[in-house]
């Protein structure tokens, strides 16, 4: 099964420069150590959002899972870098109730 809507994914810019690309994020700076060793930065965040859609559209959904929101989804699959390598990665979409798509 693929994402619904995966042609609407929204990953937003939030997420990224605060969390994913944050080195001082308390949850979010073993992620952006990773992301930043395979090319991605704050100053280009768009590339990290959009590889981000490119996975969550390509690959299928690995695990479902509900939550009082709506359903989460697990992606695994690889994820085009930068640096031009291809880490295999889990990415984690949440469905909320009333929207359209799901987003990272």
């Amino acid at each position: 099964m693929k994402l619904p809507n995966a042609d609407k994914l929204v990953v937003e810019r939030e997420k990224i420069a605060d969390c994913l690309l944050n080195p001082a994020h308390c949850f979010g700076a073993s992620k952006a150590r990773f992301f930043t060793h395979f090319g991605f930065r704050l100053a280009a965040w768009e590339q990290l959002a959009l590889a981000l859609r490119e996975h969550g559209r390509k690959y299928e959904v690995t695990k479902t899972r509900e939550t009082g929101f709506g359903p989460r989804y697990e992606v695994e699959g690889r994820l085009p870098c930068p640096n031009d390598r291809l880490p295999l990665v889990r990415t984690v979409w949440q469905l909320d109730e009333g929207a359209v798509a799901p987003r990272r």
